[in-house]
């Protein structure tokens, strides 16, 4: 691990999936920029390239490692590469996700729920099989898992996306309650609209110029992550800045 630029985060070791772009992309630019060293975990390589790129401009360091998340026996392998390397994980941003078909529950193909199910849910269980054991050998290991709004409400024509976020949800309660009586705090993040690709193929006829910029979650997320905070188990707004 390279030295690292002091900030609210020096010296920690952070985990972020789909970090090549959108969130995650803007997510580890934060943690980098405040001393993190970040874990790329993406599928394109040269998109890992061009983010380790922007994170040594940073004075920062990164690990990249091309992975596709729906491979459980590839991020076993990542919990074990890292428990050799660093013997520890600080912090878990789970952020991978895929949006899916946008139409009626009995016109989706079983392949592309099953894909839904497999980046939304079943990756993040394994994500938390694989590196629970390394947060907890962390000092104040922090996970924090990305959800929606919609997993809070009926709407027409989102059933496999809003299903899996909902399970995403319940998941990681249930993951919080278990880790209550241990140093590691869990917690849900709703960005809210973001100017993303996952955001125009569902609004492909937004203006995302009227939308937040991704940079506007940084503090949310550098707070959770942070070994200061005391949250856990809870469901946070992206404009609502966690303060404890």
């Amino acid at each position: 691990m390279t030295a690292a630029p002091a900030g609210r985060l020096a010296g920690r070791l952070a985990l972020i999936t789909g970090a090549s772009r959108g969130l995650g992309a803007a997510a580890a630019l934060a943690f980098a920029g405040e001393g993190a060293h970040c874990v790329l975990v993406a599928r394109t390589v040269g998109g890992l390239e061009e983010m380790d790129d922007k994170i040594k401009a940073l004075g920062g360091s990164a690990t990249l490692v091309p992975l596709d998340v729906t491979d459980g026996a590839g991020i076993d392998r990542l919990g074990a590469a890292l428990h050799e390397r660093f013997g520890r994980l600080d912090v878990l941003l789970g952020n991978a996700a895929v949006l899916g078909p946008l139409s009626p529950i009995g016109h989706i193909e079983p392949k592309h729920f099953e894909q839904i199910m497999a980046v939304n849910v079943t990756a993040n269980w394994r994500l938390i099989r694989s590196l629970d054991p390394l947060l907890r050998a962390s000092d104040a290991g922090r996970a924090i898992f990305v959800t929606s709004g919609i997993s809070r409400r009926i709407v027409p024509y989102w059933s496999a996306y809003a299903a899996s976020k909902a399970a995403l949800d319940m998941l990681v309660g249930v993951y919080a309650a278990e880790s209550a009586h241990t140093k590691v705090r869990v917690n849900l993040y709703n960005p809210g609209p973001m100017p993303t690709f996952m955001r125009r193929e569902a609004f492909p006829g937004e203006d995302q110029a009227t939308l937040p910029p991704l940079e506007a979650h940084a503090e949310g997320l550098i707070r959770l992550a942070m070994p200061s905070c005391t949250m856990n188990g809870e469901w946070v707004a992206g404009d609502e800045a966690p303060h404890r």
